[in-house]
């Protein structure tokens, strides 16, 4: 393969970062590992796991539910962090709160929970969503509100913008019309760049849909490790914004948060209540009094100790530069799309089947319109009878070879049946004529498919060309003119 610096000039401009490769990640060469999974986490520079060392050998810390000199310390750096999150994302703090929770599949649960929704409210979402967000149906069907998906469109795996606009300014159905008055039509959810595909969706449709009377809900989990999200007033400005930390920096993990327009919050209600939520309950009759700060959606005490790296992690993403870290991504993801689509078994026929986007690009090295892809790539590989090789046969054979990437449908289900072209009318049969009785496994023979789910790569902002060179290379070694078989593979049980 030819050198990304060639067809990319762009890339020698973050050739910094082959030098914290070397330093701050040297871990990864010390085990010689490839690790391209940035989209399930980032990697921690060894300077933030200094920092909290540090932080915690050189002070005193404890529960911030009170007013003595260790709780007032960890109170001044939770509220510190949430200042720096809203600073990094240019959000004025008389528009936006920041509620941490225990990661982004937590802050979709809140909002989950606490949506105002009715009989007379949709639940709009596209296909391709993470299953935290897909989950959110449950609660809206339990109050009797409509749940719609917006289908994806085959091959690219995007949404229509024409079907969007039209769904979004859809009046409401006609037995509901009297209901809804002046209330709000319901909860629009998308993901800002699919966790799937790398597909970046429109932001622009966050203000259409405000427009036509929703609240929306953004997923930037899969977004922000190498994108800045604006929400200064000049641009849009969504009611929910879900965000996992660890996916950004690597560490702290098990940590994420929801951003949170005021006004919107103000219309959420919380179906119980806990230690840290409530100013004030009584015993003696059924009474209790919420919060009216973020602690009102914060269940019992927040991550005291690990919510201050934080703070950490976005000031060693600012030193760094995420416009840089962008180009290094966007450079590499090109260059290994170009890499996989030149496989070829000695017939000529094609290694490797992609789903999402068109990786060709006429121009090497430029952007094309700036939101194409995210540096997500997912895809299969074709044995030499033109087969799709069983992920479990890569996953099992990468690791060997001290790879990290992922298989399966990585918990989005509607980005994975449009790439394997299932269809609704085929998933219904499915579903009138066996329930809930099927395996995952049987549902694979029952719909045919040649698999389980695709393979993905995803890199960061210490992904290198060698380490595009060593998969692309251990691909073709692996699986050029070899015929593959599922024989003694372990039945899945999820998806």
């Amino acid at each position: 393969m030819e050198g990304a610096s060639q067809l990319f000039p762009e890339y020698e401009n973050t050739a910094s970062f082959d030098r914290l490769r070397a330093t701050e990640y040297s871990y990864l060469d010390e085990n010689d590992h490839v690790y391209l999974d940035y989209t399930g986490a980032g990697l921690a520079a060894k300077a933030q796991y200094q920092a909290h060392q540090a932080r915690l050998s050189a002070d005193l810390f404890s529960n911030p539910h009170s007013a003595n000199p260790t709780s007032e310390a960890s109170t001044r750096l939770v509220e510190q962090a949430r200042a720096d999150v809203l600073r990094y994302l240019n959000a004025s703090p008389d528009t936006y709160a920041v509620i941490f929770t225990p990661n982004a599949t937590g802050a979709a649960r809140l909002i989950g929970e606490s949506y105002p929704f009715t009989r007379s409210s949709t639940f709009l979402l596209t296909a391709d969503n993470h299953n935290s967000v897909n989950g959110i149906r449950e609660y809206a069907r339990r109050r009797h509100a409509r749940t719609v998906y917006l289908p994806l469109q085959s091959p690219s795996l995007r949404a229509d913008p024409a079907a969007v606009a039209s769904a979004l300014a859809s009046p409401p159905w006609p037995w509901t019309r009297r209901f809804r008055s002046k209330k709000r039509k319901g909860l629009f959810a998308y993901p800002a760049q699919s966790n799937f595909s790398g597909v970046r969706h429109p932001l622009e449709w966050i203000t259409t849909a405000q427009q036509a009377g929703y609240d929306v809900l953004l997923d930037a989990a899969a977004y922000l490790p190498t994108n800045r999200l604006d929400l200064s007033p000049a641009s849009p400005q969504p009611d929910f914004v879900l965000i996992s930390w660890y996916k950004l920096f690597g560490f702290p993990t098990g940590l994420g948060c929801l951003v949170a327009r005021k006004d919107a919050v103000s219309r959420l209600t919380r179906p119980w209540f806990a230690g840290g939520t409530v100013q004030a309950v009584l015993t003696g009759v059924p009474w209790h009094s919420l919060t009216t700060t973020e602690g009102g959606f914060e269940d019992g005490t927040v991550n005291f100790l690990s919510i201050p790296e934080v703070s950490v992690g976005l000031a060693w993403l600012q030193s760094l530069g995420v416009e840089n870290i962008r180009t290094r991504v966007r450079c590499l993801t090109e260059y290994c799309l170009a890499g996989l689509q030149a496989l070829r078994h000695s017939d000529g026929a094609p290694m490797v089947k992609i789903y999402g986007p068109d990786p060709v690009h006429t121009s090497p090295g430029v952007d094309p319109g700036g939101d194409d892809r995210g540096g997500t790539i997912a895809f299969n590989f074709l044995d030499a009878t033109g087969r799709i090789v069983d992920e479990r046969i890569v996953a099992r054979e990468s690791a060997q070879a001290r790879i990290s990437l992922r298989t399966g449908c990585f918990c989005n289900p509607g980005a994975a049946e449009a790439a394997f072209g299932i269809t609704k009318p085929l998933l219904r049969s499915l579903r009138r004529r066996f329930r809930d009785s099927l395996t995952v496994e049987e549902y694979i023979q029952l719909l045919g498919l040649p698999s389980g789910g695709a393979v993905r790569v995803s890199f960061g902002l210490v992904s290198t060309v060698g380490d595009v060179d060593r998969f692309v290379e251990w691909g073709e070694r692996m699986y050029r003119d070899r015929v593959t078989m599922t024989d003694g593979l372990v039945a899945r049980t999820e998806c």
